[in-house]
């Protein structure tokens, strides 16, 4: 590769070009659905962090502001494609339960983490209260708008059987706030890029940012199809639930590179970046990737897909986001406030572990 790609672009994209090809090859040859579906996750988590590469290039010429709303879009692509091709599949339910699973995993168990490590590492950390403060305000809004077409549309309430009209009223509207909320967080510089990361490497050439960009998009689009194919037999022979696999392990292999990133930002002493990454990550499957994935399984045909949770789900989200809000409305993190993060997250998977198993 060129001099000006550097050590970590170099792992990374190797990671995700030989498990990508391994996938391939193991699809052809019949392999075990574990088996693919595992070396599949890996590929994804490369091709997403290849992604974040290119985009942490693009922000050097673009700004923060602008590189984190590239980033919050582009990272998503590849929990874009899982629910695409997941709906197709007639996995609803793994659907559902990956989209809350990510904004669970990212709100309890990344910045859990990330406070633990920061915390054992440099002690108490601050950050900004103004990003906090705007962040769990969009979180409550993002669980209200879960938590009432849920209510609304239970037996005897005013929306019973007209579940999926009223999930896409909340999807417009959800859609329409995160649009409104784009030029806000570019004026104030709030939505951190990794660009920030400190990473010294040279500047990549522009058509070499794009490239990277199309082709890990575009790789990124056929390993979420070959995942999905391989989650339903991979999940049967485990004897999972499609709540486990939803809630834990597609929301995990979906958002790693995000999680690796938040937890380095705090490590680095950068709370301000770790907070923005993590809870934006949040935000945007909240107002953009599910109100998204609702409309398009209208237009995809199968089964719709809904906003009405289940109870277990509506409060573990309820409680995910009141804990959160208060953890970070003060500007200030601890280890031991971490540990009560990821003590609750293990709570939640550990509640779906024994659903039914995948048929």
């Amino acid at each position: 590769m060129p001099a000006y790609v550097g050590t970590r672009s170099r792992i990374i994209a190797a990671v995700a070009l030989v498990a990508s090809l391994a996938t391939l090859l193991l699809r052809v040859a019949g392999a075990e659905g574990v088996v693919v579906f595992a070396v599949s996750a890996v590929g994804l988590a490369g091709l997403a962090a290849l992604v974040g590469e290119g985009t942490d290039q693009l922000g050097h010429r673009l700004g923060h502001g602008a590189t984190g709303v590239l980033q919050s879009a582009l990272g998503n692509l590849p929990e874009f494609f899982i629910g695409i091709f997941a709906l197709r599949a007639g996995l609803v339910d793994v659907v559902r339960f990956a989209l809350v699973g990510s904004i669970l995993a990212n709100t309890l168990l990344v910045l859990g983490l990330a406070f633990i490590a920061g915390g054992l590492r440099h002690g108490p950390q601050r950050f900004g209260t103004d990003q906090t403060k705007m962040m769990s305000t969009l979180l409550v809004l993002a669980v209200a708008a879960m938590v009432i077409p849920t209510i609304a549309a239970a037996p005897g309430g005013p929306a019973h059987g007209h579940e999926t009209e009223l999930s896409v009223v909340v999807s417009v509207v959800l859609l329409a706030v995160f649009a409104a909320s784009l030029p806000f967080s570019l004026h104030r510089g709030m939505v951190v890029g990794s660009a920030d990361s400190g990473e010294t490497e040279a500047l990549w050439p522009l058509p070499v940012a794009l490239g990277t960009l199309l082709v890990a998009g575009i790789g990124a689009a056929f390993v979420s199809d070959w995942f999905v194919e391989a989650l339903k037999p991979a999940m049967s022979s485990l004897g999972m639930s499609e709540a486990f696999a939803g809630l834990v392990v597609v929301a995990i292999a979906g958002n790693a590179v995000e999680n690796v990133v938040g937890v380095q930002a705090m490590l680095a002493d950068r709370g301000d970046l770790a907070i923005s990454l993590i809870l934006n990550s949040s935000l945007q499957v909240a107002l953009a990737l599910t109100p998204a994935l609702v409309i398009l399984s209208l237009l995809l045909g199968g089964a719709a897909l809904t906003l009405t949770l289940t109870p277990l789900l509506i409060a573990a989200l309820a409680l995910a986001t009141l804990l959160a809000a208060l953890v970070v409305i003060d500007g200030e993190s601890t280890w031991l406030e971490g540990l009560a993060l990821v003590g609750l997250y293990v709570i939640v998977a550990a509640s779906v572990w024994w659903g039914a198993p995948i048929a």
